[in-house]
C-alpha cells in the first residue's frame, strides 16, 4: 500500500514543493545550416533519443521520492514505463524539467548541464545529417559545436576522458556509490542500453556517409536496439570509445563529453537513492560532482588520452563484449579501487583480503544484488569486510572531497597512462561505404 501511494504522489507532484531553487540562466543552441535535420532525416531515431530522454527526466523524481523499501516494486513498474515510451515515442525533445519537476525546484544545475550536452548531442547528429555538409568538412562543422558547447556555458561536461574525470569527482567511496545499479537494476540497465543506443548512432552515420546509405545504417542499427539490445541489456555502461570508435577518432572531445554526460546520469541517480542525505545535502553533493567533471583548464590537452579497443567495431552487430561486464568502465573503476587502497588502508592487507575486496567489487559493479554480496553501497560492502579501513570523516559528507585521495587517483592514472600516444584522427576525405554487413 505504501508503495502505490508512493506511485500516486510522484505522478501528482506540483510545483509548491519547493524548498528552494537556483538562477535559470540558460543558453540557446548555435545556428548553422544543419540545425534540426536529425529531426528531418531521421525522425524515428530522433523520437527514440527523444523517449529516452523522457526517462532519464522522470528517474530523477522516482528516486528522490521513492523510499528504498519500495525500490523492487518501483523498479519493475518503472520500466515497464519507459518500454511504452519507447514503443510510442514523443515527437519532441524534453527537457529534464518537464518530467523531473521536483528535483528541478531545488538541484536545477544538474538539469542545466544535462540538457546543455543534450543540445550538443542534437547539434552533434544534426551535423552528420546534414546533405549540404561535404563529408570533408563534417569535422570543422563539429569542432565549431564543440568550441560553442564548452566556451558559452559555465558548467559544460569536461572533454578529458572519464578515466580523468571520474578520478577528479571521486564518488567510489561515498556512501551512495552503486546503489542505483543494485537497486533499480530493470531502469538501471535500461539506460545503459541507451547508452548502447546513442553512440552506435554517431557510428552508423560515420560507416553510411552523405548519401541514403546513412538512412540505411540508421534503420539497421535501430532494429538492433529493439530486436536485441533492449532484449538483453548490457551490463555496464559502454564508453564513446568502445560503442562509436570512428567518431571517438573525430571528435575525442564530443565522445568524452558524452562520457562525462552519461556518468554523470549514474552519479545522479545514486545520491538521489540515497536516504541517508536531506535534499540539500544531496544538492551540495551534486553541485560538488557537476564541476569536478566539468571542463577545466588543459583538459582539451588530454582529450586523445585513450585507446580505441574495437576499432572496426559494426553498430549493425550487438557483440558479446557490449554484453559484458567487463570493460573500460570496470577497468576504470578497478583501477581506481586500487589506486584508493594505500590510502584506506595504511597497514596493508593480505592476498585473501585483497580477493575478498575485489569480489565485493566486482558483484557490486554488477547491477541487482547477488548470493554472498553485502547490502547497500561499495562503501557499506568493504567498510563491513575491513572495519579498520581508514576514511577522512570530512570527505564522506556531503559537497566535499578527499583532496589526498584525488591526487593519489590522478597521479596514478598520470603514472598508467601520462605518455599514453594520443589516438589517432580520422581520415573524412572521401565520403564512406558501408561495410558488408558481418556476424560477430
Amino acid at each position: 500500500m505504501i508503495c502505490a501511494t508512493v506511485g500516486l504522489i510522484i505522478a501528482g507532484i506540483s510545483w509548491s514543493h519547493a524548498a528552494f531553487s537556483d538562477q535559470r540562466n540558460m543558453v540557446s543552441y548555435l545556428r548553422g545550416p544543419y540545425n534540426i535535420d536529425f529531426f528531418y532525416r531521421h525522425n524515428a531515431a530522433f523520437r527514440i533519443s527523444a523517449a529516452i530522454h523522457f526517462a532519464h527526466a522522470k528517474q530523477h523524481d522516482i528516486l528522490q521520492l521513492t523510499p528504498a523499501i519500495c525500490c523492487r516494486d518501483m523498479d519493475v513498474s518503472t520500466d515497464v514505463e519507459y518500454l511504452h515510451c519507447l514503443y510510442n515515442p514523443p515527437r519532441t525533445e524534453p527537457t529534464m524539467e518537464y518530467y523531473g519537476p521536483y528535483v528541478a525546484q531545488s538541484i536545477f544545475n544538474l538539469y542545466r548541464a544535462i540538457d546543455w550536452t543534450h543540445m550538443h548531442h542534437e547539434q552533434t547528429y544534426d551535423i552528420l545529417s546534414e546533405r549540404s555538409i561535404p563529408w570533408h568538412e563534417k569535422k570543422q562543422w563539429t569542432d565549431r559545436a564543440v568550441e560553442y558547447y564548452l566556451e558559452t556555458f559555465d558548467i559544460p561536461r569536461s572533454p578529458a576522458p572519464l578515466d580523468v574525470t571520474m578520478r577528479r569527482a571521486a564518488i567510489m567511496m561515498k556512501p551512495y556509490f552503486t546503489l542505483f545499479r543494485n537497486y533499480y537494476p530493470r531502469s538501471n540497465n535500461f539506460f545503459y542500453a541507451a547508452h548502447w543506443w546513442h553512440p552506435v548512432i554517431y557510428e552508423a552515420m560515420m560507416l553510411g556517409g552523405n548519401d541514403e546509405e546513412q538512412e540505411s545504417m540508421v534503420m539497421q542499427t535501430d532494429v538492433i536496439y529493439f530486436s536485441q539490445v533492449l532484449e538483453n541489456r548490457p551490463l555496464r555502461m559502454l564508453l564513446s570509445r568502445e560503442a562509436m570508435p570512428r567518431y571517438s577518432r573525430l571528435s575525442p572531445e564530443s565522445a568524452n563529453i558524452f562520457d562525462n554526460l552519461h556518468m554523470l546520469h549514474g552519479i545522479a541517480y545514486d545520491i538521489l537513492a540515497y536516504e541517508g542525505w536531506s535534499l540539500e545535502q544531496k544538492k551540495a553533493e551534486m553541485e560538488r560532482v557537476i564541476r569536478a567533471m566539468s571542463y577545466q583548464p588543459g583538459d582539451r590537452d588530454l582529450a586523445r588520452k585513450f585507446i580505441i579497443p574495437h576499432p572496426d567495431m559494426d553498430p549493425r552487430v550487438y557483440y558479446d563484449w557490449m554484453q559484458s561486464g567487463e570493460g573500460d568502465m570496470t577497468r576504470i573503476m578497478r583501477e581506481m579501487l586500487d589506486e584508493m587502497m594505500p590510502h584506506m588502508m595504511q597497514g596493508g592487507m593480505d592476498e585473501q583480503m585483497r580477493g575478498r575486496v575485489f569480489r565485493q567489487f566486482a558483484m557490486k559493479m554488477r547491477p541487482g544484488i547477488e548470493q554472498g554480496e553485502s547490502e547497500g553501497s561499495l562503501h557499506d560492502a568493504l567498510k563491513k569486510l575491513m572495519p579498520d579501513m581508514q576514511m577522512s570523516h570530512e570527505a564522506m559528507e556531503p559537497g566535499v572531497a578527499d583532496a589526498k585521495m584525488v591526487e593519489m587517483m590522478l597521479e596514478g592514472w598520470r603514472e598508467k597512462y601520462g605518455n599514453l600516444p594520443d589516438v589517432a584522427p580520422i581520415s573524412m576525405d572521401v565520403d564512406p561505404m558501408p561495410p558488408v554487413l558481418q556476424d560477430e
